[in-house]
């Protein structure tokens, strides 16, 4: 029987696509901030109020699994810091010292929570699952027409602020990442370590298939995320360069 793999593809390669997507977003909403109020702090504040629901959700996972796991919290800030590198820190949760599995728990509880809302969010309150079916039914036309009728469900444009906003920032930072590689070199040496030991065949025939399910449940997730910031990228583009040649400025 063979081993299916296109969950890790299409997970690797949405969420690649979502991560460039992201930045030339964001980059284009501080730009906007920026060339209306002339003032960097004021931007700052307008892109932190915008994002609130997300780092909220994300600063609030970070606090529930560290207490879920029994681990000491300090500080919590929801407020912006610019930081030396040129980064934004949109929040922070301050952590006591664990150990590498309790780290990385506490690091991926955004992507947990984040990707939950998600789903929630696009697949039963947008109902976004019926675009393929009509996909499916009708090709183009029919697509067209359902993506038409889209802002007319109850709370659309509520739902659709929330999935953009917290899809943005449910990513793990650099730091929610620093325990991952040694939990990851971990798993693979016991990886290695059974398949010397025999239980290969076993492995792929019982875990491969529900890992590739796994990962072809958060590729969904990162698809709708991706669809919200396509659709946003073109007309924030469009307003970035119409202030640009109104006030003639430019952002860098």
């Amino acid at each position: 029987m063979p081993i299916e793999f296109d969950g890790i593809f299409w997970f690797a390669a949405l969420l690649f696509s979502l991560t460039l997507i992201q930045r030339a977003l964001h980059f284009e909403i501080q730009a906007i901030f920026l060339l209306l109020t002339r003032r960097a702090e004021i931007a700052l504040a307008l892109f932190s109020l915008l994002f609130f629901p997300g780092v909220l959700l994300h600063e609030l996972s970070h606090f529930l699994m560290a207490l879920a796991l029994g681990v000491r919290t300090g500080r919590f800030s929801l407020f912006p810091q610019p930081l030396p590198d040129g980064r934004l820190r949109l929040g922070y949760v301050e952590t006591q010292a664990t150990d590498v599995v309790r780290d990385a728990l506490i690091g991926t509880a955004p992507l947990i929570a984040g990707s939950g809302f998600v789903l929630y969010a696009g697949l039963l309150q947008l109902r976004l699952p019926l675009l393929w079916e009509s996909w499916l039914a009708g090709g183009w036309p029919t697509f067209l027409d359902s993506m038409a009728g889209l802002p007319g469900q109850p709370d659309f444009w509520l739902w659709f602020y929330l999935i953009f906003t917290i899809s943005s920032t449910m990513l793990p930072s650099r730091s929610d990442r620093r325990a991952w590689l040694p939990v990851g070199i971990s798993i693979g040496f016991v990886v290695i370590l059974a398949v010397f030991a025999g239980a290969g065949a076993w492995m792929a025939l019982n875990l491969a298939p529900l890992l590739n399910r796994g990962l072809r449940g958060f590729a969904v997730v990162v698809g709708v995320s991706l669809a919200v910031h396509l659709v946003l990228l073109p007309p924030f583009w469009l307003v970035r360069r119409s202030l640009v040649r109104l006030t003639g400025l430019s952002v860098v």
